[in-house]
Formats: C-alpha cells, structure tokens, sequence
C-alpha cells in the first residue's frame, strides 16, 4: 500500500485533533467541576466558519481586520478543534469573589462568567497546543474562531469559545502573521 503526504498529513491531523479533545476533557478543572466540551471540525464545516469570521470582520470595520487575517489562516488549515466553557459558578461565594461581584449568586443572576471557567478554559487549552506542538503539528489559539462558532450555535450553551486550527503544511501558516 502507498499513501501520499497528503493523506497521511490529513490523517495525521484527524488523529490529533481527536487526541487534543480528549487533553481537554481531562485537564484539570477547579473545584472539579467538569464545565469544558469539544468539537471536531474539518471541511464545509471549517469553512462556514471561516466564512463567518469574514462576516463579523466586515460588520466590524476597521476593528475586523484580526478576524479577516484568522480567516485566512482558518483556511490554510487542515482541521480545527474547538473548545467551549459554559457559564457556571463554583458556589464559592464570599470566600472568592474574583469576579468582582457580591458572590456566586450574583454573578449566576447576571449571567456573569465566573474567573474559574476561564481559568479552567485556559489550562485546558494550554494543554491541547502543547500535545499539539509535541505531535509537530502547527496550531495557535484564536478567540476569533471561537466568536464565530458561537455565533453559529456550533457548541449550544457553551459560550466561551476558543478555536484551534490545526495545520501540517510545509511552512507554518500561523506564524509569518501581519498585525491588521
């Protein structure tokens, strides 16, 4: 059997971004509170969202050139694996308040994230790129792609979205980025 580079990188790239779902359901999470959920993404799918991070650069103006230059970058891509937090609270309450509010139950009445979601978010996500460079496969995070899969509705009540494209080209398509 032969099989091209580009079979192989493809395959390659499907593997990984399975095992990075799987660093991000067991990264560790404050208080043990699971609040993460994972999402494959490849094909017509990358590119609606790629799409719509076209559209939200163009309603932003001259504030949407980051989300028109990721798009770009989105395409050059091969997968994509997005991540998602849901708004919970940890019941902390005055023993906390990072968030700046009264307690857990003021920020759940406002529909505050609390900092634990996005601390968790964090280290979940610093673990997948990190298994990501260990395989060799380009990647970087990008609050762009996660924008736009929210908008989309593509992880349901998970509302803090990351994106993390994926990409085994011969040259990093991540990393030679202008600022817009």
């Amino acid at each position: 059997m032969l099989i091209s580079s580009q079979k192989a990188e493809e395959s390659a790239i499907s593997r990984a971004a399975e095992q990075l779902a799987v660093t991000i359901r067991t990264a560790p999470k404050a208080c043990g509170v699971d609040i993460l959920d994972t999402l494959v993404v490849t094909g017509e799918d990358k590119a609606k969202i790629a799409e719509e991070m076209r559209a939200i650069g163009r309603e932003l103006g001259d504030g949407g050139a980051f989300f028109l230059r990721d798009a770009d970058n989105l395409d050059a891509s091969q997968g994509l694996i997005l991540a998602g937090a849901k708004y919970e609270v940890r019941r902390l309450d005055k023993m906390c308040q990072l968030c700046g509010l009264s307690g857990c139950r003021e920020a759940a009445e406002l529909g505050a994230a609390c900092v634990f979601v996005a601390m968790d978010l964090g280290i979940a996500l610093g673990a997948a790129v990190a298994q990501a460079a260990d395989l060799r496969i380009d990647n970087r995070i990008m609050f762009t792609i996660g924008k736009a899969a929210a908008r989309l509705g593509l992880l349901g009540e998970y509302k803090m979205i990351m994106g993390i494209p994926l990409s085994s080209r011969g040259k990093n398509v991540f990393f030679d980025r202008e600022l817009p």
